[in-house]
């Protein structure tokens, strides 16, 4: 087939199944600017386009950055589940006060500074397993976009020019603060609002900035300068997305007055623009304070994954609902990681018995029979996973109720597959394995929790990381491990008690299998009753020992 031929018929396909979910449901969003769930419905039938502010590229990402991150890659995931055609822009700013003000500490070139962490920060996305975005603008490679959109903004009276700056008019802009219910006077001196006697009104925002001595700049109809940290990001979605598009994301704290004037600037350049969506994620705090930078209470996502598995850091970030507060915890974040690690071990033992049993299962075609069971358990977690999600992307949710109970009875046929049983009964269990773990790999794919490698990988891989926290290697676990062994021979047990005692303060947990004895991580029972979620946030279950 003609491979365009072949593309036009795959994006047919894509609108027919988009088409055919949101008429079995409807998909639910909380949009900022009207304070309520309103069901999603996309400009274009079929195809979603959508804008989320990126970082300021000026050191390591933080957990905050993470988690901006990864609600909104659960959300392209999930749209792209839906059947949605979806184009995603997260631009980089990489032009900043901050990154100057870096780049003169260290010496460095501004944009070369900000280049490199922009490619830190795609290594640590890459690890917590966000997908690229369809674009990945820079500020410093859309000038032209800028400059344009900031002359159409002062043609319309909107924008005027001061000795090379060029400002808003925000008393122009009779629909200022519609979206943050802000009034013009809190558009004070803040982190990025500079006071300025030269403006007509002390609201009135920065466009472009004059160059200064040591900055970079480039050439403008007002004077070599800079552009204003606002316009970029109103210039750069109007660019990919045109002025109207379905979706717009950020943090809480971007609602003023980053957004604000986002939409004072777009809708200025273009009366017709228009957002349909704004969607926001909730703060990380530390000790209920918002984590960032500029207080300095803050874990980068490079600290936090050198001691625990991106993916236990991605589980620990959707297991609070996105737009709730997260407090970052030890304590949720070893949850966490024993949570996957269960959900890991339990797909891995389902996924050997299946590779052994494989000559078993028929090839025939026909649809797999199960036992009722399992069809209940399947039936459960489909309509369950729809609901939650379609319900503003409650992710917490889903990852207790049917899908711990689908891990459970994974489980459970495995140990009836250890029994003698008639040939008809043993192929049901068989292909109820089969089915269950298709379900359960299909919620953890839109979730962004399908590891990239084998089970066994990453569960070595998060042994390696638990063995880092209790500051032992695992020659020292099997050492204990053989000295206990001889212990329990001379029937010590109060002894082997204790020593078993010893490793699980450290997070390591022993395991008697038959003669032999075993390890595999847990949560330090030391810290097992020091659980505080914050709102929204569920304790991850304690599984059963896989």
């Amino acid at each position: 087939m003609d491979p365009s031929k072949q593309e036009t018929n795959q994006k047919k396909a894509s609108k027919t199944m988009a088409k055919k979910e949101t008429e079995e449901f409807q998909f639910v969003v909380y949009n900022t600017m009207t304070q309520q769930k309103e069901v999603f419905k996309p400009k274009t039938p079929g195809k979603v386009r959508m804008y989320v502010c990126g970082v300021t590229a000026y050191d390591f990402s933080h957990l905050g950055h993470a988690r901006a991150a990864v609600s909104f890659d659960v959300l392209y995931r999930y749209l792209k589940h839906l059947g949605y055609e979806v184009t995603y822009v997260r631009n980089f700013t990489d032009v900043d006060d901050k990154i100057i003000r870096r780049a003169n500490e260290t010496g460095e070139d501004p944009i070369s500074l900000s280049d490199r962490y922009c490619k830190e920060y795609n290594i640590d996305m890459s690890d917590l397993q966000c997908l690229s975005p369809t674009h990945e603008p820079r500020v410093s490679g859309h000038m032209e976009q800028i400059k344009d959109m900031i002359t159409q903004i002062i043609n319309k009276d909107f924008g005027y020019v001061v000795d090379g700056d060029v400002f808003f008019a925000v008393d122009k802009f009779p629909n200022y603060g519609k979206l943050s219910g802000q009034k013009l006077e809190n558009n004070r001196a803040g982190e990025r609002v500079a006071v300025d006697s030269r403006k007509r009104n002390s609201s009135d925002f920065a466009l472009w900035k004059a160059a200064k001595p040591g900055e970079p700049s480039w050439d403008s109809p007002w004077g070599p300068g800079r552009p204003g940290w606002h316009i970029e990001c109103s210039a750069m979605s109007a660019h990919y997305l045109s002025f109207k598009f379905d979706i717009h994301g950020g943090g809480l704290d971007l609602i003023f007055p980053h957004h604000e004037n986002e939409i004072a600037q777009s809708c200025a350049a273009c009366e017709e623009s228009d957002v349909s969506y704004w969607l926001h994620n909730g703060h990380v705090t530390n000790n209920n304070e918002k984590m960032s930078k500029s207080l300095g209470n803050f874990f980068t996502i490079r600290q936090i994954t050198e001691r625990y598995h991106p993916l236990a850091l991605r589980y620990f970030l959707i297991n609070a609902h996105y737009r709730s507060p997260l407090n970052y915890s030890v304590v949720q974040l070893e949850g966490a990681s024993d949570a996957i690690f269960y959900i890991y071990q339990t797909l891995k033992d389902c996924q050997d018995a299946l590779l052994q049993l494989q000559e078993e299962i028929p090839n025939d075609g026909k649809p797999a029979r199960t036992t009722p069971g399992a069809k209940e358990c399947i039936s459960k977690l489909r309509n369950e996973f729809q609901v939650k999600m379609s319900d503003d992307l409650s992710t917490s949710l889903i990852l207790t109720g049917a899908f711990l109970e689908a891990l459970k009875l994974v489980n459970n046929l495995l140990t009836m597959l250890k029994k003698k049983q008639q040939k008809q009964q043993r192929l049901l269990v068989i292909q109820s394995l089969k089915e269950i773990e298709k379900e359960v790999t299909k919620v953890l794919d839109v979730l962004g929790l399908q590891p990239p490698c084998s089970y066994n990988e990453v569960l070595l891989q998060l042994k390696e990381k638990a063995l880092t926290r209790a500051g032992l290697v695992e020659d020292d676990v099997i050492r204990l491990i053989n000295e206990r062994a001889e212990v329990r021979r001379n029937k010590d047990f109060l002894k082997s008690d204790q020593m078993r005692a010893h490793l699980q303060a450290k997070g390591i947990a022993l395991m008697d299998v038959g003669t032999e004895t075993i390890w595999r991580p847990c949560v330090p029972v030391q810290q097992e009753s020091e659980v505080v979620p914050s709102e929204g946030q569920k304790v991850p279950p304690k599984p059963e020992t896989a």
